[in-house]
């Protein structure tokens, strides 16, 4: 894939909260995970843990730990038929001691969002955990400490971006359209050093 092509991707990249059902395949699910697995880490510690979720039931019960859009709850709330059809639960190794296993956990999703799109795989990053919960399901340990969840599913929406105004919060519209408020680039990029002339253009969409 070229430059190019992925920088389009990342313009194309939204937060799905409504899946077609659709089974995803256990090996594209370990790619995700190997991308994620091959992302920078600090000193090179490598202290993230991943688990797969696939099996139906499994995924239900993980799905009622989950806080979906609090912004506009309930109407974020995957409704029946329309969730997803598998989890990667992102760890932290506590005994690796890294100091920076939220600024690994970035990277590492990130890479996995953008290979997951790259399949035709919505996705929508979750920090709204009921942690307790979800480490009685799937038996985690104490030393790996929960960090995340990625849910992930065949897209059945395409949230839309709009320049932020005078809030960040999204919204729906009475057609179920999410619509997602982002700063432009003028308010973000703060300076350009050593840069001459007046042709510096960004795309954006």
């Amino acid at each position: 894939m070229s430059q190019v092509d992925i920088y389009e991707l990342v313009l194309k990249r939204r937060s799905i909260r409504r899946f077609k059902p659709i089974s995803i395949p256990l090996e594209t699910l370990k790619n995700l995970v190997n991308a994620a697995r091959l992302a920078p880490s600090a000193a090179n510690l490598q202290p993230l843990k991943y688990i797969i979720i696939k099996d139906k039931k499994l995924c239900q019960a993980v799905f009622e730990t989950l806080g979906w859009a609090a912004y506009i709850t309930p109407l974020g709330t995957p409704p029946e038929g329309e969730r997803p059809m598998a989890y990667v639960v992102v760890l932290c190794d506590k005994n690796t001691d890294s100091r920076y296993c939220e600024i690994d956990m970035g990277f590492a999703v990130e890479n996995m969002i953008l290979v997951a799109l790259e399949q035709g795989i919505g996705s929508c990053p979750i920090a709204s955990i009921d942690k307790k919960q979800l480490r009685k399901i799937l038996s985690i340990p104490q030393h790996l400490k929960i960090l995340l969840v990625l849910a992930l599913g065949i897209p059945n929406e395409w949230p839309k971006v709009k320049e932020i105004s005078d809030s960040v919060r999204y919204w729906r519209d009475e057609q179920g359209i999410h619509y997602v408020p982002k700063r432009p680039l003028k308010d973000i990029l703060v300076t350009v050093h050593g840069f001459k002339g007046s042709g510096f253009k960004v795309r954006e969409r």
